[in-house]
């Protein structure tokens, strides 16, 4: 019986290159993927790592966290801490960049006094094209970002939220059938029990999810 795609395929439906699986083609320590998480662009998608998770510098110890079952549309961005100026003093110039004197005195603790931490994404999530998610923000499971949206603070588990800045548009069920979705956690299944169940995950029935074996 057939199990779904290959999880460590780069291209898991190679009649359309465009899409890849990213766990498969990032490498950077700092980024972390769950499985079966695809990025589609027709240009650039194996580049995902370099050119749309930008500032994201060794020294400042962030990660990007994306979970499982993600879908994450062209030109989505993920804005890392290292885009921080410095704010405790009178100019957010960067002169310190710039050598030729101007990095003498300069204080790191300018520039890590404004970090958000870690950006994490949970499963299940959906962000639409050229979408951009700032520092140290939390996406939970389930919601849906939409397109050309700019994501400034956490986003709720199954929340649809849009525009700049982001705002919740509304929740795409009630909170407690939410709870009993969260409680399933069915992206955390084998995917041999994800293959035999996808009609109940694919469905809107919590009773035949809850049930799945």
């Amino acid at each position: 019986m057939l199990s779904g795609p290959d999880p460590l395929a780069i291209h898991p439906a190679p009649a359309h290159q465009r899409m890849v699986f990213l766990k498969n083609v990032v490498s950077d320590p700092k980024i972390e993927i769950g499985d079966y998480t695809y990025y589609d662009d027709p240009e650039n998608a194996l580049l995902f790592a370099s050119r749309n998770v930008l500032h994201h510098y060794d020294f400042l110890g962030d990660k990007l966290r994306i979970g499982r079952f993600c879908a994450i549309a062209t030109g989505a961005r993920f804005i890392m801490n290292g885009a921080n100026h410095a704010m405790t003093g009178f100019s957010t110039y960067p002169f310190n960049i710039f050598g030729n004197g101007w990095e003498e005195g300069f204080d790191v603790a300018t520039i890590t006094a404004g970090l958000r931490g870690d950006t994490v994404i949970g499963n299940d999530v959906w962000i639409g094209a050229e979408a951009v998610i700032m520092p140290g923000v939390t996406i939970g499971d389930g919601a849906i970002i939409g397109a050309f949206s700019v994501v400034t603070r956490d986003v709720a588990p199954y929340a649809i939220v849009a525009g700049n800045p982001a705002v919740e548009r509304r929740r795409r069920f009630e909170s407690e059938l939410v709870e009993r979705l969260l409680r399933v956690a069915w992206w955390n299944w084998p995917v041999e029990r994800i293959t035999k169940h996808l009609a109940a995950i694919r469905g809107a029935d919590i009773d035949a999810l809850e049930r799945a074996e």
